[in-house]
């Protein structure tokens, strides 16, 4: 058991669980936003002309429920995801560390680790990805399996939008780097502060409400800086258009990132990269401040609970070679 690096499977236990709760929270406002922003038309002939268009339809519509179309796929995909993920940035950045002997990791360093184990997750878990996507922007109540959805088309079609993916993992790498560097002056500055009040005890942890207001402040600068390769790559992996559609202007969704590009660049020239910006900004934050909230408090719960189970199996081990 001592090849297991138990800190590494400790952030990516902890990350997946708060990923999971987060996802499911959020699920509904994720299809309205998925849908708003997978449309491409030009002004006149837009359904959804704002986000909340979408929560109309389902409601209109009676399929209000349709609003968690796809939810377990994406909850699979979560899980999976941000397990790998977490346990890549955790080993990257242990593996460093122990390389080069220094105690700290710089900026630089850090946003290297985290696109090292995005590259990872994305390459894993992109047909996942693709599905859970189709699924969310399929006509209310028409969504499909996760196995129909997944073997519709060929393999190349399951991993489409996949250097988009590779390139979205500065996203991650950029939320944490700058959650992780907040963390350290906040506290630094907590410490600093107790220090000269004559305290003795070292904040270790932040509170949840810290955690909470960090995680939303590091997601958004994330957010913003990558959008527009996000509203591409939703275009990409989308369902097509439903059939029933009386409009006559139905565009074939690209299957690049520049066919992607281009469509929206001719429907809605420049503000079009950005459609859909506020929401995505109030579902990735609420989603990402929640992961590390709740990541940061059952941390030491999942740590207890993995050495117990280490303890369990060394022992049982030992019982195996007394035999």
């Amino acid at each position: 058991m001592s090849g297991v690096d138990w800190e590494s499977l400790v952030e990516a236990t902890s990350g997946a669980v708060g990923a999971l709760v987060s996802t499911t929270a959020l699920y509904p406002l994720d299809t309205c936003k998925t849908k708003y922003q997978a449309e491409v038309r030009s002004e006149g002939c837009r359904k959804y002309r704002n986000l909340t268009d979408v929560l109309k339809e389902a409601i209109k519509e009676n399929k209000v429920l349709s609003l968690y179309q796809g939810l377990t796929t994406k909850n699979i995909q979560t899980f999976i995801s941000q397990f790998i993920y977490f346990y890549g940035y955790s080993f990257f950045k242990q593996l460093y560390l122990r390389k080069s002997g220094k105690k700290k990791i710089g900026t630089t360093v850090n946003l290297l680790v985290g696109v090292a184990a995005g590259c990872c997750t994305v390459i894993l878990t992109q047909p996942l990805d693709n599905a859970s996507s189709k699924m969310q922007t399929s006509a209310f109540g028409k969504s499909k399996g996760l196995w129909t959805t997944l073997t519709e088309g060929s393999l190349a079609d399951a991993f489409d939008a996949l250097p988009i993916s590779i390139l979205l993992t500065t996203n991650p790498a950029i939320q944490y780097t700058v959650f992780d560097q907040l963390k350290l002056r906040l506290l630094h500055g907590q410490n600093q502060k107790a220090r000269s009040s004559g305290a003795v005890s070292k904040a270790v942890a932040l509170s949840a409400f810290s955690a909470f207001v960090l995680g939303a402040i590091s997601k958004t600068v994330a957010t913003i800086l990558t959008y527009p390769a996000i509203r591409c790559k939703v275009m990409i992996q989308s369902a097509d258009p439903d059939q029933d559609e009386e409009t006559q202007d139905k565009l074939k969704h690209p299957k690049t990132f520049f066919g992607a590009f281009k469509a929206i660049w001719s429907n809605e020239g420049l503000p079009g990269f950005f459609k859909g910006l506020q929401a995505q900004i109030l579902k990735t934050v609420l989603s990402s401040a929640l992961l590390l909230m709740i990541k940061e408090k059952i941390a030491k719960f999942t740590w207890v609970a993995l050495m117990a189970v280490r303890q369990h199996l060394v022992t049982i081990k030992k019982r195996v070679k007394s035999v």
